[in-house]
């Protein structure tokens, strides 16, 4: 059982272990995480400068283990060097794929590099917009859909409220949290996070946790 929790809204780094206990008091399930893992780390709001590295690793991570994710995001560091969007644009789609990459991550890596040299991809204006207007800013490209913009917004924008129920780290997690069997639907997982608010977010690095997940924060 989950109980009423308060309304204030954390907006930083600073309030993360005061998320963490507000959830903590308010459910059982919620006091064991906080218990065994404590209050989330890596979840941070990052300089406007270091928003296209988050949002490239963000591509690369989609729909790969953490641990495979790692490794090939290693190699595209070695070979860009400098992770900025001029040095991915003097990167060819070849080179990118010798890293490992899908041939669709390496379109959406030069599309985002484009879209961030000539500002129709504004990262810094991105502070300033709500959860839902960074998420359309976000999707505008190529490869770039909602699971990657949540990412954005909780380890870039250091946002609370972000639940990801479309991430198999965060069902499988809380399958583990909860000791059940039954495999929830993204829907189904939408309600459980519901109670949760506004520290969604804390709730999802918890299940990451359980789920032994590696995260493009991480």
């Amino acid at each position: 059982m989950v109980r009423p929790g308060r309304t204030r809204s954390a907006r930083g780094p600073k309030d993360w272990g005061t998320a963490a206990e507000d959830l903590a008091s308010r459910s059982d399930i919620a006091a064991k995480l906080y218990a065994t893992h404590g209050p989330p780390r890596a979840i941070r709001r990052t300089r406007p400068a270091d928003r296209f590295e988050m949002l490239a690793r963000a591509i690369a991570f989609q729909q790969l283990s953490g641990r495979a994710a790692g490794t090939i995001w290693s190699r595209v560091i070695d070979l860009v060097g400098e992770v900025d969007p001029h040095a991915f644009a003097a990167t060819t789609h070849d080179e990118l794929r010798s890293a490992g990459l899908s041939n669709a991550k390496a379109r959406s890596l030069a599309d985002l590099s484009e879209r961030t040299i000539d500002g129709r991809l504004d990262l810094a204006a991105t502070s300033r917009m709500h959860d839902d207007a960074v998420v359309e800013h976000l999707t505008s490209v190529r490869g770039i859909g909602p699971w990657s913009a949540q990412m954005f917004l909780m380890f870039s924008l250091g946002r609370t409220d972000v639940w990801p129920t479309g991430d198999v780290g965060v069902r499988n997690g809380w399958m583990r949290a909860t000791g059940t069997s039954v495999t929830l639907t993204p829907e189904e997982l939408g309600h459980v996070g519901e109670p949760f608010r506004p520290y969604r977010s804390v709730l999802a690095w918890w299940c990451w946790q359980e789920a032994d997940t590696r995260t493009p924060g991480t």
